[in-house]
C-alpha cells in the first residue's frame, strides 16, 4: 500500500530536529502537520510529524528523517495516527461551526 503521506515519530528530546526537516527546500513545499502523542490519546512522549504531498517530497522527507535519526512509523500505525488527526480536525471544525450558528 502506497500512502500519499509519511508520519515520523519524534522523541521529546529530538523535537528540535523537526525544524531541520521542515526547513528543507523540497519538504517545506509539502503539507506538514505536527501533533503530540498526548493530544491524539497515544502512549509515549512523542511528537508525530505528518508530511503529505508529492512522491518527490515524501522521498526527500524520508531521506532527511533517516539522516536525522527520526523514525518513520509503519503504514498500519500511520493510518491510525492519520485517522486520529482527522477526527481531531473534524471535531475542531464542528466546534467552529457552533460559533457561527
Amino acid at each position: 500500500m502506497n500512502l500519499a503521506f509519511v508520519i515520523f515519530e519524534v522523541k521529546s528530546e529530538d523535537v528540535g530536529k523537526i525544524n531541520k526537516l521542515v526547513k528543507d527546500d523540497i519538504v517545506s513545499r509539502q503539507s506538514i502537520l505536527t501533533r503530540d502523542s498526548s493530544s491524539l490519546n497515544l502512549d509515549g512522549e512523542f511528537t508525530y510529524v505528518k508530511v503529505e504531498g508529492s512522491e518527490e517530497g515524501l522521498k526527500r522527507a524520508e531521506e532527511l528523517a533517516g539522516e536525522l535519526g527520526l523514525k518513520k512509523v509503519d503504514d498500519k500505525k500511520a493510518m491510525e495516527i492519520n485517522d486520529r488527526i482527522k477526527e481531531q480536525e473534524d471535531s475542531a471544525a464542528s466546534g467552529m461551526g457552533m460559533i457561527f450558528d
